[in-house]
């Protein structure tokens, strides 16, 4: 869409920039958004949105079109439709056109009725739209189209469906409604046109926002004046930005500048406001709600990407088949075939045996075509899709204090959860509680918050006295507590430090104030942080009670005091700080600023040095105890400087191109030379069981990195009180260099370090010269010793610098704990990446806020926290949850049994399909290459739809190896997923090994046994719909018993599907060879009472039995010998189990046996034999993982041996019975 340029000639005078007259944008993209209010006619012609929205993807009359275009850019449903084309040629097709179709129309059935219910059901969720989403989830687009909104036409209020709401337009929003559109706030009823809105519909965030109109429309309250308002705004184009707005608004040949604080966006609702009217800017998908309803990037796991190369392996695989018999069939033509053209004849089109063998070849294609499963890609969708229900079922996650519940978010991602490796965690609020307690502040270069006993000793928390008494103060906050009594005195005496102190911290925030009776005051801030500095200020006697856009009014000591507000210089994440221009009643100005110590020490007076000495000592014992820190200061301004300054920053504000930029240079020259005054120190607690979680992944060999803003003390206390780093670690590593070359060497010197053992032992390492990335090896992770490295952000932006990455990266993998300080959510995302290019490993990252965004969709998998920072990081999520314990039951449970279970599914898979189709190739020898089928066409049909299909996916969604229990407490269990054992390029050619192998004796044992065979009349028992029943009767046979074999944990579920497929396959088979459909359909059932004769032949039976036997027995020898020779972890786990219950057993008989007897003699009586050895053996004592682990590696002595051992040792106690050896 191209915007036309033109603007009113008044405006160009008033200084509307030169650039925009002379921009040429390129046809399709708006570079700029025009509206002028009440004029419909004029905003027509850019032809922008309506403000209708369509959410679904699909429609009655647009489904079945574009949902089977989109499933046919799947490669293998492509491939299964030229079969299927291939098929209606006659002289190509040996199978009927619905041996292909039938399975073809149920896959693509299965899917569609999957994408329908995903975009009826789960349409706003599944695309993370971070507004309506949850209240509008299960309702049409109609309903919030046919919404009414009161609109302003032709001087006259009128009901207006949202879906005509126009750009232009005016709109009277009243208290409790939601935002029809994105509008620019004009006026409202309360005093200088400021409104109150709640975005948690946007991002999450509970607390009321304050929206303010300009004051030069803020007086547009009635309808009269709105109406002849016809003010144009020009502005940035619709994006998805839901902090950011920049425009300008041009009324009366003046312009005026607009922000983010003048706008209401769609989603969210108007409160405690009665009424506001707005100009709507963008409409419907334009809306910066709609901007953000655009899908995530799609994350592939690694089988993913393997499964897709197997794919096009068995598909090359295929091709080679088919050209060794379309050369075979050339052959036999030329030399065999062409002496029976009497009684089997070419057709018509065949003139020569290259062209019969040419068409043999596609034949053969369509023959062997099962080879390629068709089903694998919706069987891999049904089972992730269970899996993601396990998790959102799960009770252990649920969080029953704040109501939530686990959600897996994605379903393409379970079977990642089993091999994480590097897991990247925030600290505020995902590894603490992001609740925060004002525990300490330095005033002056005086330290507050120690209590101390008569001796001068610290006291502890339990021996501190009673909290301090403010009693005082009519509007403290009863639920505060503060333990030092002399910070009260110093307010009390009036000290001006003290009192300039909380002063500031009364005045320099954003916080709204609610007073809803006399005294009770509730204070929404945006974060924890702001709400609880400003409550210490309110109990300390500075009480903040209202603000105004241009007054904040604050109750010192029990007088109200009013500032003018003259300039508010907001926080991000680059500047770090936030600050205040005030004029107090006195007439004085003076500037109030907060922030890191990093940012503000840099901007302070050196005059003050000693004092700033002091305070930096302050901040370290703070960060030492694991406190949040700030730094205040302030700095007086003459009113000349003042006016200067502020006109810059009016200049700055209008500008249209880099408003951000320029604002962030304008505040940078108020915000130096300023005055130190003290310094916070808030608490905020680890969240309960993060240090266990810490411990289990540790063990489970995944390394955590903690990625936080806070500064290195801070940071590192955490790592030791959430037992990342410990004591009995070898070294922690600091890296605090401020150039590249000191960042260097410390890393030089922390590498030389950690390989100096090994050198001892003739394992030396130097670090030469960079190493090519597609070969990185690193012979530091082999080092012996534990090591933790922390790192600063100003550090981290050297080592993450081109030439020095892959050091950075060598030096930290090297490392048990790594912890980077004082980054950015740019730094976090690039440390990630980092790894995820490097390592090849597979990468996790949570966070609970929306600095860690970028972060949680960088890694392979992301986890968002739903804590105090709003559900940004959960929307940005591919699984949430709301505490950070439950991490290690979403890896070492769920993922865990994700990953084996898609490994089995996977590996019986392809056996099973490979074990049915290459029958078919081994018969091209036997019938002359003529492309002619074993099994009947109706078996082709319904083997993997129905026959098999069941018993594998409940395989795929229900199998255990062991017990959720045992998962938590063997952690290296979880260890073969890191390394993908179960399912590789090698496990593939195994498992295809296995299926040929059975596909050979399938084919041969029955084609030996029927040459020579007889029926019970004495007639020959070899014909060819014979074999099919026998061959194909072996084969449901041999896949039903192996997969029993392959199931580690039965359900009801898998003995109903694996029995009940084999009756179905049974009572198929007869229906198939009766009377009834013989009557019904002659021509295509003609083989009557055919499986009823060959079933009642013995011989039949003893030659599925004999083939059964010899497919299934060596894989049941193979697995003893492996059991009994080297067992692994999951099986020793799973005796251990065993060894218990048996114990359990028996000590249940003895304490029958200890019952008989008279009370008296009882405890004689029950000391029975054989009980006190099997305390002093030890083995009623809980194997430790390390222990266990030992006995797996140990080859010399099988568990089978132990067992009979302790059978012989236990032959005489009562009740035990014999050991059973579990299952393979």
């Amino acid at each position: 869409m191209t915007v036309p340029k033109e603007m009113p000639e008044k405006w160009a005078r008033a200084g509307a920039p030169h650039s925009w007259s002379r921009k040429k944008p390129s046809w399709g993209t708006e570079e700029e958004r025009r509206a002028r209010a009440n004029d419909r006619e004029y905003n027509e012609k850019f032809q922008y949105a309506s403000n209708c929205i369509k959410t679904s993807k699909y429609n009655i009359l647009t489904f079945l079109p574009v949902n089977l275009f989109e499933q046919f850019q799947e490669v293998a449903n492509t491939y299964f439709l030229f079969l299927l084309i291939l098929q209606l040629i006659p002289q190509i097709s040996s199978l009927s056109w619905f041996t292909t179709i039938v399975p073809l129309v149920l896959v693509l059935t299965i899917t569609a009725v999957k994408d329908a219910t995903d975009d009826y059901v789960r349409g706003f969720h599944r695309r993370s739209l971070p507004g309506p989403a949850r209240s509008f989830r299960h309702k049409s687009d109609n309903q919030v189209n046919n919404r009414q909104s009161q609109v302003l036409i032709n001087g006259i209020l009128q009901q207006e469906q949202w879906m005509n709401v126009r750009v232009g337009d005016i709109i009277k929003l009243e208290n409790n409604q939601f935002v029809a559109a994105d509008l620019l706030l004009l006026s409202s009823s309360e005093p200088h046109g400021l409104c109150y809105i709640e975005t948690a519909e946007l991002d999450g965030e509970t607390n009321m926002k304050v929206r303010q109109a300009i004051p030069v429309t803020s007086e547009l309250a009635d309808i009269g004046k709105l109406a002849k308002f016809d003010g144009e705004v020009i502005c940035e184009p619709p994006n998805n930005k839901l902090d950011k707005f920049s425009g300008t608004l041009y009324w009366k040949e003046n312009k005026f500048p607009l922000s983010n604080q003048n706008t209401l966006l769609r989603g969210c609702v108007l409160r405690n406001t009665e009424w506001c009217f707005g100009l709507v800017i963008f409409a419907g998908p334009d809306t910066k709600l709609m901007q953000n309803s655009g899908r995530t990037k799609f994350k592939r796991t690694s089988i993913d990407r393997l499964m897709n190369t197997l794919v096009l392996w068995i598909f090359g695989f295929l091709v080679c088949m088919g050209v060794i018999l379309a050369i075979g069939n050339a052959i036999w033509e030329h030399e065999v075939g062409a002496r029976f053209q009497v009684y089997l004849p070419w057709d018509e089109a065949v003139d020569s045996a290259f062209f019969s063998g040419f068409l043999s070849f596609w034949s053969y294609i369509i023959i062997l075509n099962t080879v390629v499963p068709i089903s694998l890609y919706v069987s891999v969708e049904v089972i992730r899709l269970g899996h993601s229900y396990f998790i959102n079922w799960d009770k252990k996650m649920f969080c029953a204090r704040r109501r939530t519940p686990a959600e897996a978010r994605t379903t393409t991602l379970s079977e990642e959860l089993g091999q994480v490796e590097y897991v990247f965690s925030d600290k505020t609020g995902t590894l603490t509680q992001n609740i925060m307690v004002f525990s300490k502040c330095s005033i002056h270069g005086r330290s507050y918050g120690d209590v101390f006993d008569v001796l001068g000793h610290k006291a502890e928390l339990g021996e501190r006295p009673e909290p301090v008494d403010f009693s005082f103060n009519p509007l403290a906050d009863k639920k505060f507590l503060f333990w030092d009594p002399t910070l009260l005195e110093a307010v009390k005496m009036g000290d001006p430090h003290t009192h300039e102190f909380f002063r500031l911290l009364s005045l320099c925030h954003t916080v709204m104030s609610e007073e809803k009776n006399e005294g009770e005051l509730y204070y929404k801030a945006q974060s924890p942080d702001e709400g609880a500095l400003v409550t210490a200020a309110r109990n300390f006697g500075f009480v903040f009670r209202s603000r105004t856009p241009k007054t904040i009014t604050v109750c010192e000591m029990g007088t109200a005091v009013t500032y003018q507000l003259l300039a508010i210089l907001d926080f991000n994440n680059t500047r770090k700080r936030m600050s205040v221009i005030v004029r107090n009643p006195e007439g004085k100005i003076r500037l109030y600023c907060k922030g890191a110590d990093t940012i503000l020490l840099d901007r302070i007076q050196h005059s003050t040095q000693e004092l700033l000495n002091t305070t930096t000592d302050h901040l370290n014992e703070y960060a030492g105890e694991g406190l949040r820190t700030l730094v205040l200061a302030y700095k007086d301004l003459g009113e000349e400087d003042y006016e200067e300054w502020a006109g810059r920053r009016l200049q700055a504000s209008l500008a249209q191109d880099g408003r951000e930029d320029r604002l962030a240079s304008v505040y940078e020259e108020m915000e130096n030379d300023m005055m130190l005054l003290g310094a916070t120190a808030i608490e905020d607690k680890l969240q309960q069981g993060v240090p266990e979680t810490i411990a289990l992944l540790t063990l489970a060999n995944i390394k955590i990195w903690v990625l936080t803003g806070d500064k290195q003390e801070t940071a590192v206390n955490i790592g030791y009180s959430c037992k990342m780093l410990t004591d009995d670690m070898t070294e922690v590593f600091v890296v605090t260099g401020h150039t590249v070359l000191e960042v260097r060497e410390e890393l030089r010197k922390a590498r030389e370090k950690m390989t100096a053992p090994s050198r001892a032992v003739g394992n030396g390492f130097s670090y030469q010269e960079k190493v090519p990335s597609s070969k990185l090896t690193s012979v530091l992770e082999a080092i012996a010793g534990d090591y933790g490295l922390v790192i600063s952000g100003h550090s981290l932006a050297h080592a993450l610098e081109a030439d020095m990455e892959l050091e950075f990266l060598e030096t930290a993998c090297a490392c048990k704990a790594v912890i980077c300080c004082r980054v950015t959510p740019l730094q976090k995302a690039q440390v990630v990446e980092l790894v995820k290019k490097y390592k090849k490993a597979v990468t996790l990252a949570i966070g609970d806020g929306a600095n860690d965004v970028s972060m949680i969709k960088t890694a392979h998998i992301g986890v968002g926290i739903s804590g105090q920072e709003g559900i940004q990081a959960v929307l940005a999520s591919d699984y949430s949850f709301s505490q950070f314990k439950f991490l290690q039951r979403l890896l070492l449970v769920h993922g865990r049994w994700s990953y084996l279970r898609m490994c089995k599914f996977l590996c019986y898979f392809f056996y099973k399909n490979f074990a049915f189709t290459m029958v078919h190739f081994w018969f091209g020898f036997f019938c002359g290459f003529s492309a002619q089928t074993v099994y009947d066409q109706y078996f082709i049909t319904l083997y993997n739809i129905v026959y098999t299909s069941l018993p594998v996916l409940a395989m795929g969604v229900f199998d255990q190896d062991v017990p959720e229990q045992r998962s938590m407490e063997h952690p290296k269990l979880y260890e073969p997923g890191q390394l993908n054992l179960l399912f590789n390029k090698r496990e593939f050619f195994i498992c295809i090994a296995q299926g040929i192998y059975t596909s050979v004796l399938m084919f041969f044992v029955p084609y030996g046994a029927f040459a020579e065979a007889t029926r019970d009349d004495g007639t020959q028992l070899a014909d060819y719909q014979s074999f099919a029943v026998t061959v194909a009767t072996s084969l449901v046979i041999v896949v039903s018993v192996q997969i029993g074999l392959d199931t580690g944990y039965w359900t009801a579920i898998n003995h109903f599907f694996i029995w009940g497929s084999l009756a179905v396959y049974f009572a198929i088979l007869f229906a198939m060879h009766s009377d009834g459909l013989f009557d019904m359909f002659p021509d295509q059932f003609r083989f009557v009472g055919n499986a009823q004769n060959t079933l009642a032949q013995p011989a039949v039976w003893l030659t599925i039995a004999l083939t059964a036997a010899v497919c299934v027995l060596p894989v049941v020898a193979f697995r003893f010998l492996k059991l009994q020779l080297r067992p692994g972890l999951s099986d020793t786990v799973r005796y251990s189990q065993l060894v218990r219950k048996k114990q359990k057993a028996q000590h249940r008989c003895l304490r029958r046996a200890g019952r008989s007897g008279s009370r008296r003699s009882g405890y004689a009586f029950s000391h029975q034999e054989g009980f006190g050895e099997l305390i002093m053996s030890g083995k009623n004592m809980r194997l430790s993982s390390l222990a266990l682990s030992g006995f797996g590696a140990r080859s010399s002595t099988g568990w089978i041996e132990s067992l009979r051992r302790k059978k012989s040792d236990c032959a005489s106690s009562p009740g035990g019975g014999p050991d059973k050896p579990p299952r393979g």
